[in-house]
């Protein structure tokens, strides 16, 4: 009769040693925000080799879809540190994160690149470490390429769809995004951009520098403002860009900007700082 493992024999704190390296591990405990992790290359169509960390998307639309649909679930977390990967499969994530009718935040930990950057600003609000990277580059083919007009078509039409996902929901223009994605010389074996933290806030792609702190401080105002609301379509806008939780627009010289990122009366409702950070500690 063949034996069990050791390893599940062994008790709790063992196993915790051996798979996590502690002895115990914080309980989070109820909570109504949902961390979804993307983490590695973001896995498409085709089955990548099993040394790679992989995002499978099959395992995250339906964590969405259950978080979309949980009563408990006020907020949505999106943690970000990915490659890039499969076209389609990142532009499916994106398109879910940003049609959820619940509070999104990205954070950007690591790097976000390629196909990471549609991703990383499909929620309400987008939040890059200071040292965090992302890469854009264009559109490109491994495996067999027919060389025929048709190819170049496809890729362009397939580009202008990120393209145009990116600018609608973040505050860079077309042409910029195009100039960073066309520039030559930078990196060695490819044309495009790597943008580092504070560049990425700077050329109007993520809203703010900041960390696990501020993302929950920001979620946790916005999950407030739709309780007294009812909805988050007025809690960001887009075109401008977020500091220090205002939004500022592109205004002449001398003039203040006048849009924030919560109305008066959204204000009223959002519980101060310290509450804030409180109840973002049960994650």
């Amino acid at each position: 009769m063949p034996q069990e493992p050791m390893a599940d024999k062994a008790p709790p704190t063992v196993q915790n040693i051996q798979q996590l390296g502690t002895a115990s591990i914080p309980s989070p405990g109820e909570s109504n925000i949902y961390c979804l992790n993307i983490i590695g290359q973001v896995e498409g169509h085709i089955i990548l080799p099993p040394q790679n960390k992989t995002t499978k998307y099959e395992h995250i639309i339906p964590q969405l879809v259950a978080a979309e649909q949980n009563s408990k679930i006020e907020g949505v977390l999106v943690i970000l540190n990915t490659v890039g990967g499969d076209v389609e499969a990142g532009l499916a994530i994106a398109e879910m994160i940003s049609s959820l009718s619940k509070p999104t935040v990205t954070l950007v930990l690591g790097g976000g690149h390629s196909i990471g950057v549609p991703i990383a600003v499909a929620s309400n609000i987008s939040i890059i470490a200071e040292t965090a990277t992302m890469t854009i580059h264009p559109i490109r083919l491994t495996g067999l390429v027919i060389g025929v007009p048709q190819t170049f078509e496809y890729l362009d039409k397939m580009q202008e769809r990120v393209v145009r996902f990116v600018v609608s929901h973040s505050n860079i223009t077309d042409v910029a995004f195009k100039e960073l994605m066309f520039k030559t010389g930078e990196l060695t074996r490819d044309i495009g951009t790597t943008v580092i933290g504070t560049d990425a806030v700077r050329a109007g792609l993520i809203d703010e520098i900041g960390g696990i702190q501020t993302a929950l401080q920001h979620l946790n105002r916005l999950i407030e403002v739709k309780r007294a609301t009812g909805t988050t379509d007025s809690i960001v806008n887009k075109k401008g860009f977020v500091e220090n939780g205002n939004i500022q627009q592109n205004s002449p010289e001398g003039q203040q900007p006048s849009t924030t990122l919560y109305t008066e009366q959204e204000q009223s409702s959002i519980p101060s700082q310290s509450n804030a950070s409180g109840r973002g500690n049960q994650i």
